[in-house]
């Protein structure tokens, strides 16, 4: 790894980018569930079960900053995002219903909430999973030997 200032200032910048958006991506869905009162689906429990470690994976990978946490991080944030897109695509009809594993108290293709008109929360989702993973390669390139 190249130990410059530059390259080790960006790199924990990468990093702490990653955690700001797993802990946006965090609170959010704790906002949208606790606060707001949505109930969330099945898939949306998945998509918070590979978020929510992250937090603490990109927090302990900050201090000091550590390259391996993009071993950890990265397959948690790839399947994330696939649950993401399969959600979203269900979301959007381009899957069955009959392929939803959601029952009708937490329907997975109901609109609960439509920013803009168009950004939905597995919307939310994917952009959160992107952004990560994109920091996530961006990180790797920066840090490889």
């Amino acid at each position: 790894m190249n130990d410059s200032p530059t390259t080790t200032d960006s790199a924990w910048i990468l990093i702490f980018s990653c955690w700001i958006l797993a802990a946006i991506g965090t609170l959010g869905s704790l906002f949208f569930s606790e606060v707001m009162g949505l109930k969330p689906c099945v898939l949306c429990w998945y998509q918070r079960i590979f978020m929510y470690p992250l937090v603490v994976i990109f927090l302990v990978g900050l201090f000091p900053l550590d390259r391996s946490v993009f071993r950890y991080a990265f397959p948690i944030a790839l399947i994330g995002w696939g649950f993401a897109i399969y959600h979203y695509l269900l979301y959007s009809g381009y899957i069955p219903e009959n392929l939803q594993p959601c029952d009708k108290d937490a329907s997975c293709t109901e609109i609960n909430l439509e920013l803009f008109g168009f950004i939905t929360i597995p919307m939310l989702s994917i952009l959160s999973y992107t952004a990560i993973i994109v920091l996530l390669l961006i990180f790797r390139k920066r840090t490889q030997t």
